[in-house]
């Protein structure tokens, strides 16, 4: 059926397809920017990590706000931001400027995230999950273009700002367009009366999970997922090019075959889910494939191996890992979803103000960052381990994990 909101969701899918590029740009032009700011790739990687902090200084602020004064104009408010940080760092010629413009990009995250992610449920109230995919799928073709970008104009020896001034042109085109012919469905429109959960005899049934055991689990659980494929993300064309002796070219591709990686789960997660696959189910297979295949980069970094392993690594760790943690959570806590988005996406705004911290501490040794990574990961795996037991412990019939989930959609 047509939607008349189809014109403003491709609007919105277009922004993420740029915070895509925007999540990655900074490290694809290291070489460039360290010799603007006159810093090194550790310097650079300081202001990498200023978009965590940025993120995480307005994150739960601008969803309350956003219920309260609509989706379009943090949606507008995200896209400037993000035009002034594209800006900015072009401009900017000390990595104390370009700092200040880092902070801008991670507050335009969070701005579009709290207009972007409740107006596309609202404009598809039947297909929010498939909505919020589709959104995945744009940021990981911004990430798999932009290497392949940046490889041309190195190739070419032509100005690296072409890279940014091409995101800027995209941004404008489409605040544009919502500002003039954008519309909105009102903020919660969506939202029926929340059924009560409860059990044969008629009561109601308290939250299943535990507050301080499964609460921690989770949320160390959206540090760490954010933390592993975020640091690969950042580093993946350097241990590339350094590490596994690749040309600039081939280094820079690892980047474009890690976010096919994530296309290709974010199809195959939609497929199996639409299949009755549970979340769950996906959660400690794919974080143990994230280390497994971070063991064999560290282990034998060649060119074939890093090469398919990106495709691996992007599939299992920037595939929607993170979202479908998410999901589980919202089953231990049903009556809690909106707390809880907030915690779990701080720890991992946490994660990517930290991050670049401590791998800019071991820039000097990119086999260093990328071993750390492959603890992180399997931190990851275990914390997965330990939420699939505790979801099989609280869930044990499929009746009763049935009952949350028709709470919680």
């Amino acid at each position: 059926m047509k939607n008349k909101y189809m014109p403003t969701a491709i609007s919105l899918y277009m922004n993420y397809f740029v915070h895509g590029m925007g999540v990655i740009i900074l490290a694809q032009n290291m070489a460039a920017l360290a010799k603007q700011w006159g810093t090194n790739a550790g310097g650079v990687a300081v202001v990498i990590s200023s978009l965590g902090i940025g993120r995480l200084i307005v994150l739960l602020v601008s969803g309350m706000l956003s219920d309260k004064f609509g989706r379009k104009p943090f949606v507008v408010l995200g896209v400037f931001t993000y035009i002034l940080f594209f800006a900015g760092i072009m401009l900017s010629k000390t990595i104390v400027i370009a700092y200040i413009f880092g902070i801008l990009a991670g507050m335009a995250n969070s701005f579009l995230d709290s207009g972007t992610y409740p107006a596309l449920m609202e404009m598809f109230p039947k297909e929010k999950g498939t909505a919020n995919v589709v959104l995945k799928a744009f940021i990981s073709g911004g990430q798999f273009l932009l290497p392949l970008f940046v490889s041309f104009l190195v190739a070419s020896k032509i100005w690296y700002g072409w890279s940014f001034v091409v995101c800027i042109a995209i941004l404008l085109l489409s605040v544009i367009f919502i500002i003039t012919a954008g519309k909105f469905p009102a903020p919660n429109s969506d939202a029926p009366v929340e059924e009560e959960v409860v059990t044969e005899d008629g009561k109601e049934e308290k939250t299943p999970g535990n507050l301080w055991l499964d609460g921690t689990l989770f949320v160390l659980y959206g540090y760490i997922s954010q933390a592993t494929f975020y640091l690969v993300s950042q580093w993946l064309s350097q241990y590339g090019a350094s590490i596994a002796k690749m040309g600039d070219t081939s280094s820079r591709a690892l980047i474009s075959y890690y976010s096919l990686g994530s296309i290709v789960c974010v199809l195959v997660t939609a497929v199996l889910a639409k299949k009755a696959v549970k979340e769950i189910s996906f959660l400690g297979v794919y974080t143990c494939l994230s280390f497994l295949s971070l063991l064999l980069m560290y282990l034998f970094p060649t060119a074939l191996i890093c090469s398919i392993m990106s495709f691996v690594v992007g599939f299992s760790a920037a595939g929607g890992v993170m979202q479908l943690g998410l999901t589980v959570m919202s089953s231990f806590f049903p009556k809690g979803k909106g707390a809880i988005t907030g915690a779990f996406y701080t720890a991992g705004s946490i994660a990517s103000f930290t991050i670049p911290l401590f791998t800019g501490m071991m820039a000097s040794n990119l086999a260093n960052i990328f071993l750390f990574d492959v603890v992180i990961a399997l931190i990851g795996f275990v914390l997965a381990v330990l939420i699939t037991i505790r979801y099989r412990h609280l869930f044990k019939s499929d009746k009763g994990a049935a009952e949350i989930g028709k709470a919680n959609s």
